[in-house]
């Protein structure tokens, strides 16, 4: 099997899909735009060939790309980068090349334009928000008559909360149409909900071989335009009826032998026509895994390996190499910007800052590690005994390397204090982790979690 895998140095952690592909004995083509020398050590490892292009989004670079491998290698048979920037250069070069094993053109509009998704959702039974395609000033009023403020309005084909405002008077709604917009934009009724996500792996028959789900309680759109602090969390199980939404979900749009991300509000309060609180509402689909180090927390929370999981289904359309049935826990997310600072350092623990929630009792080690130290390698972790880490917020100019490296992304805590044996460390604050203990679950339905 030849696969051309676009961007595989980019997230940085998707050299893991080549690394698994390579396993199962698939021949594993990249196309990138940086420098051999500069992509990882393990990406060069699991590569058979690597295609260097200035431009990712040239399409004559990229034609030249799979027409070399095609000539060099033979048909191709996959081409995917798992990436939402490249989905629809994807189907264009799947299209051109024939090659039938992922989205061709035909299909792309239904997972990239907003409007088109609320046709598949309505079709698989979901509840969608009212919405208006932006035009003119008195039809957005004719519109807001209906709904009422706020609105939501975003472009029509966007990745996450990029250009989207909430409008909450007609003040803002005319400062909206006084500014030139280059792109079609989409205008929804708000909705009061929480927003939670079905996340997994299709097989060719649209079925998800492996599911789980994370649950976001910002909303990205605050995020940034507040410019506040992102945490999230991938759930210890998927609730029945969230699954049954993200089943019927998954079969209406088609998506078959890929990742997927669905994202749905669950309403805080009740919604005339949309549902009772506690019921999911559309919010979008993402043909792609959830970004960032989300699919490691995805390992963590299910002691699985996703990228494994992912290279099955493209190898044999089920799961061969992979278990299933492990441990079950809650894994966080909690970062912080560096744009932040304050002049006093601030004392924080593990305890003091994860979600309100209060689901820190249920969350296992590595992802305690993985949060204080922005490290992703599962072995890394110290004993729990060691893990008190006091970390202090300050701008990036001001900014020193970590004692434990370069400390992780952008946004990650970093150790404040210097790294020593826990014996002879001068302060002795609360323990980031108190001692195992079975508790019981603060989420309903669950049962006892192990207190770290």
């Amino acid at each position: 099997m030849n696969f051309i895998f676009v961007s595989p140095h980019f997230p940085k952690t998707y050299w893991n899909f080549c690394d698994r592909l390579h396993r199962n004995g698939v021949n594993v083509l990249g196309i990138g735009d940086a420098p051999f020398d500069e992509i990882p050590w393990e990406l060069k490892q699991c590569l058979t060939e690597y295609y260097r292009v200035n431009d990712l989004g040239n399409y004559d670079e990229m034609l030249r790309a799979v027409a070399y491998f095609t000539f060099h290698y033979g048909k191709i048979d996959w081409i995917e980068s798992n990436n939402e920037y490249w989905l629809e250069m994807d189907a264009q070069l799947r299209t051109d090349f024939n090659i039938n094993t992922g989205a061709k053109n035909d299909f792309i509009e239904r997972i990239k334009y907003k409007s088109k998704m609320k046709e598949s959702y309505i079709a698989a039974g979901v509840p969608v928000a009212r919405y208006h395609i932006v035009s003119t000033l008195a039809e957005a009023r004719a519109f807001i008559k209906e709904v009422g403020y706020p609105v939501i309005v975003k472009p029509d084909n966007g990745c996450g909360a990029e250009a989207t405002y909430k409008l909450r008077n007609f003040t803002e709604l005319k400062e909206f149409y006084d500014e030139p917009h280059n792109v079609r934009y989409i205008m929804e009724e708000y909705i009061n909900g929480t927003i939670v996500s079905f996340d997994g792996v299709a097989d060719s028959h649209c079925v998800p071989l492996f599911y789980t789900s994370n649950v976001f309680p910002t909303p990205m759109l605050d995020i940034v335009s507040q410019k506040g602090d992102l945490s999230y969390w991938t759930q210890k199980s998927v609730p029945a009826a969230l699954k049954d939404v993200g089943f019927r979900t998954i079969k209406a749009f088609g998506a078959k032998s890929r990742f997927f991300h669905c994202e749905f509000f669950r309403l805080n309060e009740d919604k005339p026509g949309l549902g009772k609180k506690g019921d999911y509402v559309a919010l979008e689909v993402n043909m792609r895994p959830a970004g960032g180090y989300t699919p490691d927390m995805i390992n963590y929370a299910n002691s699985v390996d996703c990228y494994q999981i992912w290279a099955d289904m493209v190898c044999y359309d089920e799961v061969r190499n992979a278990e299933l049935d492990g441990p079950k826990y809650f894994c966080v997310y909690a970062g912080r910007r560096d744009c932040m600072s304050t002049s006093t350092p601030m004392r924080r623990s593990w305890p003091s800052t994860a979600p309100v929630c209060g689901c820190v009792s249920a969350f296992p080690r590595r992802c305690a590690w993985t949060w204080a130290t922005g490290c992703t390698r599962p072995l890394c972790a110290p004993p729990r005994s060691a893990m008190r880490l006091f970390g202090t917020c300050r701008s990036r100019r001001n900014e020193k390397a970590s004692p434990l490296g370069e400390g992780g992304p952008k946004g990650r805590m970093r150790a404040k204090r210097p790294w020593l044996p826990v014996n002879e460390r001068p302060w002795q604050g609360s323990p980031l982790i108190s001692p195992p203990s079975a508790t019981a679950s603060p989420f309903p339905g669950e049962g006892p979690t192990l207190s770290l």
